[in-house]
């Protein structure tokens, strides 16, 4: 097991770097220039000249590019160009609550995307399974905005249950994670009742059932921790995922995380902000996978690493 932790983070320093030449391309193809937008429409093309040399703006693609990995080698990921914070203190600043959303949404998906997934695959074929099929097919194709603003009418507006916007402890997270999380429930729910269907047809399930065991014994002891697998590589790819898809909701509930970070630091071009947030969302992201596979072997014992 430490080899294979030890050979996964080498490969990871080789994805990172991978990861940094993308960013750093893509961040350059944004259209605009950041020392206008700092300036201002009005400013002098001297005073703009100099503050592009002050900021290294004005040196070949290659040698940005140099400055840039070496911070990350470094440990910096920079210093924004508007607010002159370093991008690592404004992403921990942020990144709690968007850690919380992940972590609550991704509970809430698991929950009731592994109960409906198990429930339409022990009722294969009635209009119980039906019905979780329907409604986890509206639930991955509802647009994200709209269902966080039918929440917000439903139970913030009308029933005053939560509040409109904004962070006020977990409590104001339930809506947005409920909003996240029903789409990531309904995946779940299909890949569990495919998975299950798979385990049902076992021999070892129907040898269970003809000793006499209950149903819900059999599911519980025998099916999930077989159909379960596949359903937590979802469950990592989705955790993942949210940590860095949830601007639209962050938006809609005003809440201060790394996506309303990453729409200010966008829509002023402010390229050090944009490079590292993206950097660590996908560190982030591997380390989530690194953590899913050793999950594997706690599961099921058959699955050794080399």
């Amino acid at each position: 097991m430490r080899r294979y932790v030890v050979k996964r983070l080498l490969s990871l320093v080789g994805t990172l770097f991978g990861v940094s030449v993308l960013i750093f391309l893509m961040v350059h193809l944004i259209p605009g220039d950041p020392a206008t937008q700092i300036l201002g429409q009005f400013a002098t093309p001297e005073a703009i000249s100099q503050l592009r040399a002050s900021l290294g703006l004005d040196q070949p693609l290659w040698q940005q590019y140099m400055r840039f990995a070496g911070n990350l080698f470094a440990g910096d990921l920079g210093t924004s160009l508007f607010t002159g914070e370093k991008v690592w203190d404004q992403i921990m600043n942020r990144f709690p609550i968007t850690m919380q959303l992940a972590i609550l949404s991704v509970i809430i998906a698991a929950i009731f995307g592994i109960l409906l997934g198990t429930i339409a695959a022990v009722k294969q074929n009635t209009i119980i399974d039906r019905l979780v099929v329907l409604t986890s097919l509206l639930g991955i194709s509802a647009p994200g905005f709209w269902i966080a603003l039918f929440l917000i009418w439903i139970f913030a507006y009308k029933l005053a249950l939560f509040p409109i916007s904004g962070y006020e402890g977990i409590y104001s997270l339930l809506l947005p994670a409920i909003t996240l999380g029903m789409a990531e429930a309904g995946m779940i729910a299909r890949m569990t009742r495919s998975s299950m269907l798979e385990v049902i047809k076992q021999d070892y399930m129907r040898t269970a059932e003809a000793k006499g065991a209950a149903l819900f014994r059999i599911i519980l002891s025998h099916g999930l921790p077989n159909a379960i697998i596949p359903v937590v590589t979802m469950l990592g790819l989705q955790f993942g995922s949210l940590m860095a898809g949830a601007v639209v909701v962050e938006t809609v509930f005003s809440l201060q995380g790394l996506g309303s970070l990453a729409i200010e630091a966008i829509s002023k071009r402010d390229m050090p902000t944009i490079q590292g947030m993206v950097f660590f969302m996908a560190l982030i992201f591997a380390l989530t996978n690194l953590i899913v596979d050793l999950i594997y072997s706690r599961i099921d014992p058959r699955i050794h690493f080399d």
